[in-house]
Parts: structure tokens; C-alpha cells; sequence
């Protein structure tokens, strides 16, 4: 029975609720995206620094503090850390606003990535004990729809109101339904029993770090799944950072038509993607477990070369529409590659689990990626014809990089039946 009379043990509530979150912190996080001509504009910065707010400054601490707290989530109730998470996040994303200069700026963003670092990381655990591993990857799949929602209603959203009211209010207005969801979340959520749908030995034992850190690299299907994903994270963090301010340099858009392509392509197919990948990943896991690798692999060969001719093609529409057919394969590896990881750790690994890959996914993806696509567009600008060429040509050179990720989803699928098939239980030390 619930210790709170308020929370129910329900796996719909309970994903509708994360995801919520997921979508929002996800908003907080790329808002900036769209923002980024104005606030270049105010503080006089360089492509180079727009990229180190955008990115690094958000992965500082994120990466410190986010495998502290999965500790702590390995023995406490993480739907608590969850909330909390949410309500710093979203009040730092509104300081953001607050800002008066780039050092400002720079702390704020570090403050949003210290809110997610606390919120994060639980919440593939719990979603893993909610649902058992035949569907993990589905519900896992919802979870990352943030991503492409997030981003649509970043881009969106955030372009309409920075256009009327200034760049400040997008931020504001970002930040209140982070405060709800978590309220929500605390009240209405109940914790689940921890290894339900898994069997183990002793469910309540805590591995130790080094225990979860080993697992990542003993089995061969985690450590190419992790590279692969790191490297497919840098690569869209850093085309997504600038993907609005491409189509204003390289076509004229204004902040709300750069918002609302940049969106509307990056968004709406990659939720298509993210979620049929799941949904074809446990279906056709069900006969062949070599799928959450393959379908990667697959995708991201296939939307490597309809990137790069879209993002150096010189017609708006064609530009605009190659990319988003590009978006439509081109993220199919997040819910394969969570549900995966979650597959092969034991319940009280898997908070920890989720911070590591985090910890990867933020300094790798969402730290390196917008910072060296800042840095390559700015040292080319001395060799294009205009700005918006110098950008594409960066664009394109990073797409590039989808091919290395896809061979290590290649190699993952060598090994992924015989990793699957051995116990989650951690090794006798």
C-alpha cells in the first residue's frame, strides 16, 4: 500500500509524468538553440562562445554531480531526486533570463545542468521496473521523445515570444511547467518495487561503482553501443545548436521562420524515428536480438548522406526538406541503445548506469558537440564566401561523422545475443 495517500502505482501515470518532465528539461536545455542570434547580438559574442553556453557550460558539473546523485538514487526514492531536480532546473533556466553578461550567462546555463544532474539519471531506472524488458525499449522510446518535442517546442514556442517580447521572456515562459510537472510527480507518483520484472539474486545488494563502470566495458555490446551513441549525441547536439541560425545566415529566415523550420524539421520526424525504432526494436527483438543494434546502424548510414547534401544545398526548400527527411532515421539509436544498456544491469546499477551514459552524453554530445561546430564555423569563415557557407560547410563536415557511429552499431550487433544472455547480476568481487 502507498506510504503517501495520494500516490498510485501506475506505469501509464507514471510515464506520462517522466516524460512530461523529460520534454520540458529537454526545452530548458536547447532553448538557447534558437536564441542564438539575439543573445550573440546583446553580449557581442563569437560562434566559439555561443557554442561553450550552449554546450560545455551546461555539461560542467552535470558530469560530476550526475553520478553522485545516481549513487545516492541506488538507495533512496528517486522519483524525490526526480522532482527536486526538475523545480532547480527550471528556476536556473529562468535566472537565465536574468542575465546581464556572457559570465552570467555562462553560470546560469551551468546551473540548469546541475538541476538535470540531480533529476536525471533515476528516471531510466524507474521506468525499467515499471515496465519489463519486452516493452522497455517502447517505454524508454516515449521517454526520449524530449529530444524532438523539447526541441520543437524550444524552437518554436521560444522564437514566437523572444520575437515579440524579447529573448528574456522565452526563457521565463520556459520555465513554469518544469514547477508543475515536479509538483505532480511528488504528489501523485509512488515509487516502484525495485528488480520486479527482473531476475536476480539479491535485488537489494548495491553494486559498487567500479562494478557498473566494468560491466560497460567487459561486454563488448555496451562499450561499441556507448561509443556509437556518444558520438551520434555530439553530432546532432552540435548540428541542432546552430540549425536555426544556418537558415538566418545561409537564407535570410527571420528568428520566428528560423524557429519554426528548425523545429519542425528536427522535431517531428525524429519523434516519428525515436519512437518506431522502439517499437521495432522489441518487435523484431522478440525473434532476433541483433535489432536495437542494427537499427542504428542502419539508419544512421542511410541519413548521413541526406544530411550532408542537404545542409549544402543552395535552395531553401530542398535544404529544409532533406534535413528533415534526414531526421527521420537519423535518431533511431536512443531508445535501442538505453533499452539495451538497462537489459544488461542489474536493478540497483541502473540509476548509476544512466548517470555514466549521461555523464558521456552530456560532456561528449551535449558539451564538445555545439562548442566544435562554434570553433570549425569560425575558422572557416575565413575561407567562405559568407557566413552562412562557412556554417553549412561545418554542418556537413560533422554529419560526416554519423558513418563512425554506425560501425560501432555494426560491431555491437557481432555481440549483442551473447551479452544478453548473461545474468545482470554483478560479478563475485
Amino acid at each position: 500500500m502507498p506510504a503517501h495517500p495520494t500516490r498510485r502505482l501506475s506505469p501509464a501515470l507514471a510515464l506520462t509524468l517522466l516524460a512530461g518532465i523529460g520534454i520540458i528539461g529537454f526545452t530548458d536545455r536547447i532553448i538557447m538553440n534558437v536564441l542564438v542570434e539575439p543573445v550573440k547580438a546583446q553580449f557581442g559574442l563569437s560562434d566559439t562562445e555561443i557554442g561553450l553556453v550552449n554546450g560545455l557550460a551546461f555539461a560542467l558539473l552535470n558530469i560530476i554531480l550526475g553520478l553522485v546523485v545516481a549513487r545516492v538514487a541506488e538507495r533512496s526514492r528517486r522519483l524525490t531526486l526526480i522532482a527536486l531536480g526538475t523545480f532547480l532546473w527550471s528556476l536556473a533556466t529562468a535566472v537565465t533570463g536574468m542575465a546581464q553578461n556572457f559570465v552570467q550567462l555562462l553560470l546560469a546555463r551551468i546551473g540548469v545542468g546541475v538541476g538535470e544532474a540531480v533529476g536525471l539519471p533515476a528516471t531510466g531506472s524507474v521506468i525499467s521496473d515499471y515496465f519489463p524488458p519486452s516493452r522497455r525499449a517502447t517505454a524508454l522510446s516515449v521517454i526520449n521523445l524530449a529530444a524532438p518535442i523539447g526541441a520543437l517546442i524550444g524552437a518554436l514556442g521560444g522564437s514566437m515570444i523572444a520575437a515579440r517580447w524579447g529573448w528574456q521572456y522565452a526563457l521565463y515562459a520556459a520555465a513554469v511547467p518544469g514547477v508543475i510537472l515536479a509538483i505532480l510527480l511528488h504528489l501523485f507518483v509512488e515509487e516502484p518495487p525495485r528488480g520486479q520484472h527482473d531476475v536476480v539474486a539479491d535485488v537489494d545488494a548495491v553494486p559498487p561503482l567500479r562494478a557498473v563502470l566494468w560491466r560497460y566495458w567487459e561486454r563488448r555490446t555496451m562499450r561499441h553501443m556507448l561509443i556509437g551513441n556518444a558520438i551520434a549525441s555530439m553530432i546532432g547536439f552540435g548540428l541542432n545548436a546552430f540549425v536555426a541560425a544556418w537558415l538566418a545566415r545561409r537564407f535570410g529566415f527571420s528568428l520566428v521562420e528560423a524557429g519554426a523550420a528548425s523545429g519542425l524539421v528536427a522535431s517531428l520526424p525524429a519523434a516519428f524515428s525515436i519512437t518506431a525504432a522502439g517499437w521495432l526494436g522489441d518487435r523484431w527483438g522478440r525473434t532476433n536480438a541483433r535489432a536495437y543494434a542494427l537499427i542504428p546502424a542502419i539508419s544512421m548510414l542511410v541519413a548521413t548522406p541526406i544530411y550532408i547534401v542537404g545542409v549544402t544545398n543552395s535552395d531553401a526548400f530542398w535544404a529544409v526538406t532533406l534535413i528533415g527527411i534526414a531526421a527521420l532515421v537519423q535518431y533511431t539509436y536512443m531508445g535501442t541503445t538505453f533499452s539495451t544498456f538497462h537489459n544488461m544491469l542489474h536493478p540497483r546499477m541502473r540509476a548509476t548506469g544512466a548517470a555514466f551514459t549521461g555523464l558521456v552524453y552530456s560532456l561528449v554530445g551535449g558539451g564538445f558537440g555545439p562548442l566544435l561546430m562554434g570553433g570549425l564555423s569560425d575558422a572557416l569563415q575565413t575561407v567562405a564566401p559568407t557566413p552562412g557557407h562557412a556554417l553549412a560547410w561545418a554542418m556537413a563536415g560533422a554529419a560526416s561523422l554519423y558513418l563512425w557511429s554506425s560501425l560501432h552499431y555494426f560491431l555491437a550487433a557481432r555481440h549483442i545475443e551473447a551479452d544478453l544472455a548473461l545474468p545482470t547480476d554483478p560479478e563475485p568481487a
